[in-house]
């Protein structure tokens, strides 16, 4: 009969007249081709067991052949590759390093995995595909030295073996990469420092294509990039100027310069002799107007504060003075404005010290200062502490002047021992004695008034 639906499962379908049937599978009715394939499907589920109309299933309902079905395939089959997404199956590990600590997720991608976009690194995220440590992270979340990052199979780019593969170019003679290498006095994997001689500028400026900064390249080393300037010398100060070998250890050194826990010392050849064999100048400096910032003053108003420490370490008469100068504060040319302000200027600071900032005779009329020493924590611990070695003018010059060299290296004020000799103990002692017989005297006095 047109229209019947096809019959339930007992193996036949029935139609046509009234107490008629026939076997299943034979051609008939649309109903029944209907039938005949939900029967076949039926064989198909009971195993492939021969099929009678009539018959009863044996053993699960039927409803139940899904759950048999999802868990027939081998897992092989379930761990082949969607070669849709070109998913591969090697996930990756990654210990976080201490050059890392602290950084945000995505800045680790763009160190270490440059090739894997930002938008693979959101989506990696929200399926949570990306893990740090077994727990699932964001882009922006900071990871610490130590932690493992899981990073799920790489997708390979359309095309990517078409790419050319960037390439470092160094723009730097061979003469000009020994010229740099030179100047080299200490090196480890966080830090370098070099020995500045004077007339480099520190960084580019107008009129200026010759300076440190255009020669990093020539100090890259075994690293992967190139070292990073943290604090800066004037053009005509020699000496120990200290570069930063990552962006951890450029951060460290930077934090340690603006808290003013490194230690900078500075020598210099004065014009006259200071008063105070130690003291501290502290004058406000800022930009002298009308020198467009190439010149400073001190301006009890409008100045920053600047605080500079001096120690008179020889003379030679009342001509000149060899002292060293330890600055408190950072600020533009602050050795020189300060010890002109006190009425001696550096020999050669012509800037600050106009005609009468140089000595006659053989001292050279180049300004005499030099970062003789620089110390500072290292990142990995201990310190960095590294002198430099005078240029050739000012060498000649403290010859010239009669100064004895041994005297130089003064210690720092915790550099010195204080712990009390036999001496002071005995000094101590007398002192303490001294002060109870003055309070007996005044105890004897008290009881012959009564």
């Amino acid at each position: 009969m047109k229209g019947r639906p096809p019959g339930k499962s007992g193996g036949s379908a029935r139609g046509g007249k009234p107490g008629g049937s026939k076997p299943a599978g034979r051609s008939g009715a649309p109903g029944r081709a209907r039938g005949g394939a939900k029967a076949a499907s039926a064989r198909k589920q009971d195993g492939d067991r021969p099929f009678k109309p009539g018959a009863k299933s044996v053993g699960k309902p039927r409803t139940k052949a899904p759950v048999a079905k999802a868990a027939a395939p081998a897992p092989a089959a379930a761990a082949k590759p969607n070669p849709a997404k070109g998913v591969s199956l090697d996930v990756r590990q990654y210990r976080v390093q201490a050059d890392d600590d602290g950084i945000r997720l995505d800045r680790w991608f763009q160190r270490h995995l440059p090739d894997v976009g930002f938008n693979i690194v959101s989506r990696w995220s929200r399926t949570g595909q990306l893990r740090v440590d077994g727990a699932r992270a964001a882009p922006g979340d900071r990871i610490a030295e130590g932690q493992m990052i899981r990073v799920p199979p790489a997708e390979p780019k359309v095309a990517a073996a078409d790419k050319p593969k960037r390439v470092r170019v160094i723009d730097l003679t061979e003469d000009e990469i020994a010229y740099v290498q030179d100047m080299v006095i200490h090196r480890d994997k966080q830090a370098i420092v070099i020995n500045k001689p004077p007339g480099l500028a520190t960084q580019g400026g107008t009129k200026t294509d010759e300076h440190v900064d255009r020669l990093l390249d020539g100090l890259i080393f075994d690293a992967e990039s190139r070292p990073k300037l943290v604090h800066r010398l004037d053009k005509d100060t020699s000496g120990a100027l200290l570069l930063a070998r990552s962006s951890r250890s450029a951060a460290h050194f930077a934090k340690a310069f603006s808290s003013r826990t490194a230690r900078k010392v500075y020598w210099a050849i004065v014009i006259g002799v200071p008063s105070i064999d130690d003291g501290m100048i502290e004058l406000p400096i800022t930009k002298q107007p009308g020198t467009g910032g190439e010149k400073m003053h001190v301006d009890e108003e409008e100045g920053l504060p600047a605080r500079t420490r001096y120690r008179v370490i020889e003379r030679a008469g009342n001509r000149a003075a060899w002292v060293e100068l330890q600055p408190y504060t950072g600020r533009t040319h602050q050795l020189r404005v300060h010890m002109a302000a006190i009425g001696h200027p550096l020999v050669g600071d012509g800037k600050y010290g106009g005609k009468d900032s140089f000595l006659s005779g053989s001292i050279s009329r180049k300004m005499h200062l030099h970062a003789r020493r620089i110390r500072v924590d290292h990142p990995d611990g201990g310190r960095i502490d590294m002198k430099a070695e005078l240029p050739e003018h000012f060498l000649n010059s403290l010859v010239a002047l009669g100064f004895d060299l041994s005297l130089g290296d003064m210690p720092l004020d915790d550099e010195i021992d204080r712990t009390p000799t036999r001496e002071d103990e005995k000094k101590a002692a007398r002192a303490h004695a001294k002060q109870i017989r003055k309070g007996r005297r005044g105890e004897r006095r008290g009881r012959g008034e009564k």
